[in-house]
């Protein structure tokens, strides 16, 4: 047996086939099905069941997979800690962010880090708060960059930030550039999908749950900021952004922000790694960047904040 062997029935798991997990693994397919049927002879044991299509895991195929991935675990775990014990940052880092937060955030931070981790390849995916989670508790993921604080046992959150929202009125039904949260007309509040913490967070602010009567004959489920604003836009509707999406709006978009009285609703942006995760010099270097680089956007953020949970 051997750690390739492993990864081989691993991929196959995670990818439900042999050809996709040939193909992500870079190689023939052949291959991969041999080496994993050399393992099932060495252990006595069928893992897969290739009578079927899409092929089946046999019961004993289920807990040796479970063992393999703590195998797996501790491997990388090994590596890490002789890594981090050499002074090295280099390898592989996985990181997830939410749709709200990555394409305001990573492109000010995408050059910092590169350059200042020659020796690490990034691999930096859009997910949801719950997809991240479930793909930092089984060591898919290496950090999550979302709103906090979760209070997860099996999380450890690092703060980065934090961010206040901005009214975004389409229909300039209210001429003050400042306004309180209360006055929010509800029946024309744009949300986004359900699975977004930051849906969770304005429903929170506008009190929602409490508002039954808040009806519309069309509900329209966007994963993107940028398509709520289109939807808000033709429909003279409100939002709530983040400070960073509003950076770059256009001259028009721009008129119609408003700020919220102090103090102003605001979320918490934050790192969050396993608890076993070993990288922590570079951990602290990494977040030590990402300040750096965003508190200078921040510098005109002055107001007493009023800080959501997302969940």
């Amino acid at each position: 047996m051997n750690i390739q062997q492993m990864k081989y029935v691993v991929a196959v798991d995670d990818h439900g086939s042999f050809g996709a997990a040939a193909q992500a693994s870079y190689i023939g397919q052949s291959t991969l099905s041999t080496m994993i049927a050399r393992l099932e002879d060495e252990l006595e044991l069928k893992i897969f069941d290739r009578k079927y299509k899409p092929i089946k895991i046999t019961n004993e195929g289920k807990v040796i997979i479970k063992q393999l991935r703590l195998v797996l675990d501790e491997i990388k775990n090994f590596n890490d800690v002789v890594g981090s014990l050499k002074g090295a940052e280099e390898g592989e880092i996985k990181i997830g962010v939410i749709p709200t937060v990555a394409p305001y955030l990573m492109p000010h931070v995408v050059n910092t880090i590169t350059r200042s981790f020659p020796k690490v390849l990034f691999e930096i995916s859009e997910m949801t708060t719950d997809q991240i989670l479930d793909e930092i508790q089984h060591r898919r993921l290496d950090i999550g960059i979302l709103s906090t604080p979760l209070d997860h046992s099996d999380l450890i959150e690092h703060h980065l930030y934090n961010e206040p929202f901005y009214l975004f009125d389409a229909g300039k039904s209210v001429t003050d550039k400042v306004v309180n949260a209360d006055t929010i007309d509800c029946s024309r509040l744009w949300l986004m999908d359900e699975g977004h913490c930051l849906r969770n967070q304005v429903e929170n602010i506008c009190e929602l749950r409490k508002k039954s009567d808040v009806l519309r004959n069309i509900e329209y489920k966007s994963g993107s900021i940028d398509t709520l604003m289109r939807f808000v836009k033709a429909n003279k509707g409100v939002t709530l952004l983040p400070y960073l999406a509003t950076l770059d709006l256009a001259k028009a978009d721009k008129s119609f922000l408003k700020s919220f009285t102090a103090p102003a609703p605001a979320r918490s942006i934050g790192i969050v790694v396993h608890r076993h995760f070993v990288k922590n010099k570079f951990l602290k270097s990494f977040a030590s960047e990402i300040i750096k680089v965003v508190n200078p956007l921040f510098k005109n953020v002055t107001q007493t904040q009023n800080i959501f949970t997302p969940v």
